[in-house]
């Protein structure tokens, strides 16, 4: 028999230990946060490039209008702290003094920084923490003690915090809140595999958290500072074991898959209706993100679309070399040298003959093959930049002097801003990326979900409650 829940004590209220993960652009925002602290647990806004409303509480589109990605990189931030202040107040208008508001920040999302000191000067009282995951965010714990709030950092290893403990959060250990603790194997958007793991064989969460607490034990943290388990959490009564188990000490647990599909889930009609279909293995653990990192995805047009362009790519030297003994005649234009095997200039020219008559460089010395057409969207999503991230492969952005990682922008990847900003505001979802947890499947199975059944937020923590 499942042996239930209690409630803890978070940001000066007791809140049940379960917590909205917080997704991406627009996945969450004020009513699917707010109503889910209402219920009494932890709601989280998304405040990666939220919306903000005109005073008629429409959306206001975010368009930029600077002519150079330096400039369009500073609207971003001020589009980023205008709409992640708007959706916080708005969430905790609607969970009335009940529960626990948190924002959720992507560590190499753009003007990480100086969004967080804009939106928590901003917002004094009404955020209780900051999740912060997707890189190494060593300064969260400066920033986050300077407003008074709790930083929750989101890792996939005990290794990953140990160095964070040490470097920077142990001059701040009375704010920190909570370690969420995110399979990569499981998660949905991006995740924390590092180069010595392998994506296709995924690792027990168990004995991994349990590192985790022995980690944080060694640090002196107490048992009672929770772990949040994140990633591939559908119903508690699977995780039974896990609650007021010594070995891990004080657990919460964060649904992220889940509550997309609520009545106050923000994402499009369409992205609900195909989470309905959803059959086990359709979501993708890909590394096409311009991030460099990992992230889980549904296996849609959109994401085949890059596996057939990475498949259409070829190795070259610029001088005969080896096996590199014949000259690619095309694809290429007035360019010349370009020295490929001959297995490859026989597929060069069937993928030329095939409408893909355009190659396009790689910084790897390797050529991809696509439409006139696709070449002509890749070079204007390119040359709009904003700057979304810290570093981006597909552009060459970076947030340095130079604003360039110094490498060749890289067309095997796509412009995420774009992708995230259409689907959360009703692009086709067979043409953007569409973030899911890998357990998104189980919609389709759980009879809570049957004859097309869509709770409320309340009805979904009541439900998972029940540990079902």
């Amino acid at each position: 028999m499942f042996k239930g829940l209690k409630p803890i004590m978070y940001g000066g209220r007791e809140v049940w230990p379960l917590v909205e993960g917080g997704k991406g652009v627009s996945a969450t925002n004020h009513m699917s946060s707010g109503a889910w602290a209402a219920a009494g647990g932890i709601g989280t806004v998304s405040a990666v490039n939220a919306d903000s409303y005109d005073p008629e509480g429409r959306i206001i589109p975010q368009v930029y209008q600077s002519l150079t990605r330096r400039e369009r990189h500073e609207e971003l931030i001020q589009y980023g702290i205008e709409g992640a202040v708007a959706q916080v107040e708005r969430a905790y208008e609607i969970a009335n003094g009940r529960g626990a508001i948190n924002i959720n920040v992507l560590w190499e999302m753009g003007g990480a920084q100086p969004i967080l000191h804009g939106v928590l000067d901003r917002t004094r009282g009404k955020i209780a923490g900051v999740t912060c995951g997707a890189g190494m965010p060593y300064k969260l714990s400066e920033i986050a003690a300077s407003y008074g709030v709790y930083y929750l950092p989101i890792i996939s290893s005990g290794r990953a915090f140990r160095a964070l403990w040490k470097r920077a959060y142990s001059k701040a250990a009375e704010w920190l809140g909570a370690v969420v603790y995110e399979d990569p194997w499981l998660a949905g958007g991006h995740n924390g595999l590092s180069n010595a793991e392998d994506p296709r064989a995924p690792q027990d969460p168990y004995p991994r958290v349990a590192e985790l607490r022995a980690v944080m034990r060694e640090g002196g943290i107490s048992d009672d500072l929770p772990i949040v388990m994140a990633g591939g959490v559908w119903r508690l009564d699977e995780w039974d074991n896990w609650i007021d188990n010594p070995e891990l000490g004080s657990i919460m647990f964060q649904f992220g898959t889940r509550p997309l599909l609520t009545q106050e889930s923000p994402i499009p009609p369409g992205w609900k209706a195909r989470l309905m279909t959803l059959e086990e293995g359709d979501v993708l653990l890909h590394r096409y993100s311009p991030t460099g990192f990992y992230s889980s995805a549904v296996l849609n047009p959109f994401l085949r679309n890059l596996e057939a362009r990475s498949q259409r790519q070829i190795a070259y030297t610029k001088e005969h070399v080896g096996d590199h003994a014949f000259e690619l005649d095309v694809g290429i234009g007035t360019r010349k040298n370009y020295w490929v095997t001959k297995g490859d200039l026989q597929h060069a020219r069937e993928w030329f003959g095939a409408g893909f008559t355009e190659a396009i460089k790689t910084p790897d010395e390797t050529l991809i093959f696509v439409t006139p057409e696709e070449q002509k969207s890749i070079r204007k999503d390119q040359a709009d930049c904003m700057g979304c991230l810290s570093q981006c492969a597909f552009s060459s952005w970076a947030e340095n002097d130079k604003n360039s990682t110094g490498r060749l922008a890289d067309s095997r990847s796509f412009c995420i801003q774009k992708t995230l900003q259409d689907i959360a505001h009703g692009g086709p979802v067979e043409e953007n990326l569409m973030f899911a947890g890998h357990a998104a499947f189980r919609f389709k199975s759980d009879p809570f979900y049957s004859n097309g059944f869509v709770p409320t937020v309340k009805q979904l923590v009541d439900r998972i409650l029940t540990g079902a």
